[in-house]
């Protein structure tokens, strides 16, 4: 275990107290682990610690500490225990593919004792923890440690999810992927906050997998029960209807604070400096493009599509004649480059007007560039903020996870439309994704969509009702550090 200076310093916000040590600790996945950075630089701009807790690979990949934090925010290395079947650099959901998640969470719940000996050891006032670490509660609990589950999902995802309870007792009646499909019966909304059967056929096999692992149910329902607040990352802006909702259901096991936290938009200045490199051509690329006129195309880095949907996404992107900048990835442990995937000749027709970029791209430099106007993306909440902070319009194609919920949401408050597709089995055509991205980006019957894209932008980027939530969020934070350390 590697960390640096983790004691409290200085003076914190709220009434002059001492200044907070806060441990920081979340899921294997980048779209975690960033919103996580994000609040851990918030807390120490306000001089407090924050001990941020992951594994070396993960910490190699976080933005640059800002200069004027570097001596508040200590990264504290843990490294991932090693199991047969993953792979030796395998830290996050990136390096595995999605049939090997589970294998991944086995993995991260080996890290409870150097967790538990880093918290006994440096005993900090908060541990802000995901949903994924079921053991961690109990533990911080012991040792007078306060406990908050930061939520990277929005409360529309998380009111679908259910009440702690139905999900640690296994109660909730969902055991097939179809029983997912409908709208929940503690949902009293109009609404279609569900799955469509190809976007959660792909979780229910894989967590039905291995009963020796401790469902995902039962990690969130752990992580809201034994919590002592849920911090989410949405606002009463956006969504009041579900955040009012998530609060009723919580109520059960005691009245358990919900506390937005916003939107965390993201720093440019903060993008992880291996991209400084690969910036300066895409740059050049973008350049030349008119305003508003390229479409970004993006779908995260946990699900692979198949041979026939890349075909179909790129005859599709072809056909719409607009401008594009396709970023892809090679699909972990697979042995066939995914530039051998695209239909033949592809590459060459779309010369000029369409870039397929392979592996990494600087996603909120990109977004931000103002030849980008919309953005196809899969859905992540993560992207779906940055896409909506610089007023892309987004264009929905949920895969896994909490996407297609992410995709109802958008749907519901007009934040983008999403490209037809068969629900059982995903499929789509290439025409329906020209159609598609031509309305978003071109055709004079998706300006209504581009106006919208423009509004959004201010509720999402607004810097003083984040800035509200986040000394919101700290005070709570301050307000209720544990009365051993009350002065």
């Amino acid at each position: 275990m590697d960390n640096q200076n983790t004691q409290s310093g200085g003076k914190g916000v709220g009434g002059g107290g001492a200044a907070l040590h806060v441990v920081v600790f979340p899921w294997l996945a980048m779209g975690h682990i960033i919103p996580f950075f994000h609040l851990s630089t918030l807390i120490a701009q306000k001089g407090h610690t924050v001990s941020f807790v992951s594994t070396p690979r993960n910490l190699s990949r976080l933005p640059r500490i800002p200069f004027h934090l570097s001596s508040l925010i200590n990264l504290v290395s843990l490294p991932l225990p090693r199991l047969p079947n993953l792979p030796n650099d395998a830290e996050s959901s990136t390096d595995v593919p999605f049939h090997k998640q589970q294998l991944l969470k086995t993995a991260f719940d080996m890290l409870q004792p150097p967790l538990t000996a880093f918290l006994e050891s440096s005993r900090p006032d908060w541990v802000i923890y995901d949903y994924t670490p079921h053991w961690l509660p109990a533990t911080a609990a012991r040792l007078g440690v306060s406990r908050a589950f930061f939520c990277c999902f929005n409360a529309a995802c998380m009111s679908y999810i259910g009440p702690p309870s139905l999900l640690i007792n296994g109660q909730d009646g969902r055991t097939k992927a179809e029983d997912f499909t409908v709208v929940p019966k503690w949902v009293p909304l109009e609404s279609d906050m569900a799955y469509r059967l190809h976007e959660i056929a792909k979780w229910v096999e894989i967590s039905s997998g291995d009963e020796s692992i401790t469902p995902d149910t039962v990690r969130f329902g752990v992580a809201i029960e034994e919590s002592d607040v849920v911090f989410i990352r949405s606002s009463e802006e956006l969504e009041p209807e579900w955040l009012n909702l998530m609060r009723q259901l919580y109520r059960e096991v005691k009245v358990k604070p919900v506390v937005p936290v916003g939107f965390l938009p993201p720093n440019i200045e903060e993008e992880a400096s291996e991209f400084d490199e690969t910036w300066g051509g895409i740059k050049e690329w973008l350049d030349k493009q008119r305003v508003n006129s390229v479409v970004y195309v993006a779908l995260g880095t946990e699900a692979t599509l198949s041979q026939e949907e890349l075909t179909e996404l790129a005859l599709g992107l072809e056909l719409s004649g607009v401008p594009f900048f396709w970023v892809l990835r090679n699909p972990p442990e697979s042995t066939q480059s995914v530039s051998e995937m695209l239909p033949p000749g592809f590459v060459e027709r779309v010369k000029g007007r369409g870039v397929v970029h392979l592996g990494w791209a600087p996603q909120v430099r990109i977004l931000s560039h103002d030849s980008v106007g919309g953005f196809l993306t899969h859905c992540g909440w993560n992207s779906m903020i940055e896409g909506l902070v610089f007023g892309r319009v987004l264009m929905f194609f949920p895969m896994v996870n909490d996407q297609g919920l992410n995709a109802r949401l958008g749907n519901g408050k007009g934040l983008g439309v999403e490209i037809p597709r068969n629900e059982r089995d995903g499929s789509f055509a290439g025409d329906s994704v020209a159609e598609l991205v031509r309305l978003a980006m071109v055709d004079d019957s998706g300006e209504s969509l581009r106006t919208r894209a423009k509004e959004m932008r201010d509720l999402f980027v607004d810097r003083n009702k984040n800035s509200r939530m986040v000394d919101e969020f700290l005070c709570f934070l301050e307000e209720n550090r544990p009365p051993r350390f009350t002065t």
